[in-house]
């Protein structure tokens, strides 16, 4: 009799979560709209999960095809529905024509990864079904310590893709508190290589200060930037920000440790356009259970998360 293996259990998380490698994080999407984006980040949203004793799952177990509705695409970044057919439509062109342009610095070459093998849209049902290429999917799985991992809702009421893109590194960086990149990076991450704002006064004016602005118009992050210079040419940015603070807690029933990121507030406007700041998703952390240490010094998870909330609503009773 042939034993076939079985394919664990696998746990969505409620919350839809983009995971990136490192790598696909600071790769050239080319000419990626910002509807395209957010279609492909919606979609990698659905390929992550845990196994029923909370691992990441391991790439040969992750699911290559997936369905995004227009429905499902409106709830998140609050469109149309209209409009989310015709992304939808037009995303799913662009998904099976484009490449991805990886940099390999420690191999001293460039690699162009097609996205999806199969890209299909349903006129009547508004939905597209994507089949990612097994070339890309090592840089979506959830590696430990080498992904990058955000909420989708977090960058829903962004409307440039600079903004998104510019917020992402960001996240690579959020425990430090500061980020260095050269402007031959930044170029290639914003995909506007060298015919597109080619003077830095024009870069600076169209994508750094107009994604900085809408990041803190959205978030209590106070992020800025400084220019670093070889003589009077400005060849990298040096950028600040709130850092994301990280809270080690304790399960009592299992003893396992892990940590919990509680990231820069949310800005929310009211009807008289006053800024009110809530408390934004507090995500948890990125280590596998595998890898997460019983600290017998550390709080119990209750008290910790009930501090937190204290923190979060100081009236509440």
């Amino acid at each position: 009799m042939i034993k076939r293996n079985k394919l664990p259990e696998v746990l969505q998380s409620k919350t839809l979560k983009t995971y990136k490698n490192k790598k696909l994080n600071t790769a050239n999407f080319g000419d990626f709209t910002h509807s395209d984006y957010q279609v492909f980040l919606h979609l990698v949203s659905k390929i992550g999960g845990v196994d029923s004793s909370g691992k990441y799952l391991q790439p040969e177990n992750l699911q290559r095809e997936h369905v995004l509705t227009a429905s499902e695409f409106r709830d998140v970044f609050n469109s149309d529905i209209n409009n989310c057919y015709r992304f939808l439509n037009k995303a799913c062109k662009k998904l099976m024509k484009t490449s991805i342009t990886l940099e390999k610095i420690e191999l001293n070459e460039v690699w162009e990864i097609n996205i999806c093998s199969t890209a299909k849209y349903n006129k009547k049902e508004g939905r597209i079904t994507v089949k990612f290429t097994d070339d890309i999917m090592p840089y979506l799985a959830q590696v430990r310590k080498r992904f990058v991992l955000y909420n989708l809702k977090e960058i829903a009421n962004f409307g440039s893709l600079y903004t998104t893109r510019l917020y992402e590194l960001i996240q690579e960086f959020k425990e430090t508190g500061w980020m260095l990149k050269s402007i031959d990076q930044l170029r290639k991450v914003f995909a506007v290589g060298d015919n597109k704002f080619k003077l830095y006064g024009n870069f600076k004016a169209k994508i750094l200060n107009h994604a900085c602005k809408e990041i803190n118009n959205n978030y209590d992050m106070d992020l800025r930037f400084e220019e670093e210079k070889e003589g009077r040419k400005v060849v990298a940015v040096k950028f600040f920000f709130k850092k994301t603070l990280v809270h080690k807690v304790t399960n009592q029933k299992t003893g396992i440790s892990k940590n919990v990121y509680q990231k820069p507030k949310l800005l929310v406007k009211n009807k008289e356009d006053k800024v009110k700041q809530i408390n934004s998703d507090i995500l948890e952390g990125q280590l596998s259970f595998d890898d997460l240490k019983i600290n017998n010094n550390t709080k119990p998870m209750n008290s910790v998360i009930t501090s937190l909330l204290a923190k979060i609503f100081p009236h509440k009773k």
